[in-house]
């Protein structure tokens, strides 16, 4: 344990220190470095999913990620056309395409299941943007 002094004009200094029950006899158990708090870290529910799938062009959304989670894409069916995902501050009136380092990031041409982005704004909303030239596209935004 260590000690540090104590000055005038005090003269004395109240201790305190914190602890736990400890899981096998329920005793407290003092926190130090041997002994530290028992913790573990809550992760908030996924968000729900944006599923389904589509036989002509449109816009899809919104899907609300989650902070610093990861986002995938599943991408399947038979199609030709491009998928490709856009984020909106403004609930959706203005869609923007995501790039990096200036170039087109996270647009599609065929299926794919990966992971493509990692939010870290509040409020922020993601959106499937389909151009379709033929067949039928099924598209699941999740976390």
């Amino acid at each position: 344990m260590s000690s540090n002094p104590i000055t005038v004009p005090s003269g004395y200094a109240t201790a305190f220190a914190i602890g736990f029950a400890d899981a096998a006899s329920g005793n407290l158990s003092i926190v130090d470095s041997g002994r530290p708090l028992p913790v573990s870290p809550v992760r908030a529910a996924a968000a729900a999913p944006l599923t389904g799938s589509t036989a002509a062009s449109g816009t899809f959304g919104p899907f609300t990620p989650i902070a610093q989670r990861p986002v995938f894409i599943t991408l399947g069916g038979t199609w030709q056309g491009t998928v490709s995902l856009r984020r909106s501050l403004d609930g959706g009136q203005t869609l923007l395409p995501l790039t990096l380092g200036g170039q087109a990031w996270a647009t599609f041409s065929s299926n794919a299941c990966e992971p493509l982005w990692e939010e870290h704004e509040d409020g922020a909303t993601l959106f499937l943007a389909v151009t379709l030239a033929s067949g039928t596209v099924s598209y699941r935004l999740s976390q």
